[in-house]
């Protein structure tokens, strides 16, 4: 009898992509051709989360799906990303989060159709952490920035690496988890979120714009002479996350040119 072997999996939104020692998962837009390259939404967890959790949030794939654009999940090596300043982390200087990023992309464009020129980074909570520290590593890598209830440990960096990017900072104004201030976390603290604002405003030429309003998000929004944008926007509540904040910063940022 003759035994033929079974095609490997292959990883995607329910099978772990793997480059070296760390994971990322990929999920395509729903009836996606598989030629047609499409841009992608790269998503950083909460603390304790993973790549598998963010596929399994159903509402989330949807979302991006119907945007028409390709999912990709990070993974933290551990229980959460190793930042300048994090808890048990106080001597990082981001440098293994910022080349898995980097080593994601390349591997995921390799896989998929992935058009890299439009992509946008956010994440929640320590993701959101996360999605600051890129912002300011790697301004080139992504179009645009939208860093959810979570900003840099104790206090920004004095300055960014350069050109400036295009950051849309979605919280909530009664989050007890990450407040807007920050809080003491252990030998360390959250830091606040107007300090980011601050220095990254003047790192990048940000001058006031006009303020924006939709039925759940208040916006104080500021642009550069390159037109790059730096918005803050507040929702009424706490430490929460709604898939249709991507669809807003990504609207956002393609109708100002970004994407």
């Amino acid at each position: 009898m003759t035994v033929v072997a079974a095609p490997a999996l292959a990883c995607g939104p329910d099978r772990d992509c793997t480059i070296g020692n760390r994971t990322y998962r990929i999920a395509m837009p729903e009836g996606h051709d598989g030629k047609t390259k499409v841009g992608a939404i790269v998503f950083s967890h909460g603390y304790r989360g993973s790549a598998a959790g963010l596929m399994k949030n159903r509402n989330l794939r949807r979302t991006v799906s119907d945007m028409g654009l390709a999912f990709i999940a990070l993974k933290s090596e551990g229980d959460d990303w190793i930042l300048p300043n994090a808890p048990r982390h106080m001597d990082s200087d981001g440098s293994a989060e910022f080349e898995y990023v980097d080593a994601v992309i390349a591997d995921a464009a390799n896989r998929k159709p992935i058009d890299t020129s439009r992509m946008m980074a956010s994440g929640f909570s320590a993701g959101g952490m996360m999605t600051w520290n890129l912002a300011c590593a790697r301004p080139n890598l992504f179009a645009g920035f939208a860093p959810i209830s979570g900003t840099f440990w104790q206090k920004p960096p004095r300055s960014c690496s350069g050109p400036a990017a295009s950051i849309i900072h979605i919280h909530g104004n009664n989050d007890p988890t990450v407040p807007l201030d920050g809080r003491p976390i252990l030998n360390t603290r959250q830091g606040k979120v107007s300090d980011a604002l601050d220095m990254y405003r003047a790192f990048g030429g940000f001058k006031k714009a006009a303020p924006t309003k939709t039925s759940r998000l208040t916006c104080d929004n500021s642009v550069n002479r390159e037109g790059d944008l730096l918005n803050l926007c507040i929702f009424e509540g706490g430490h929460s996350f709604r898939s249709e904040y991507l669809r807003y910063a990504w609207r956002v940022f393609e109708t100002a040119g970004r994407l």
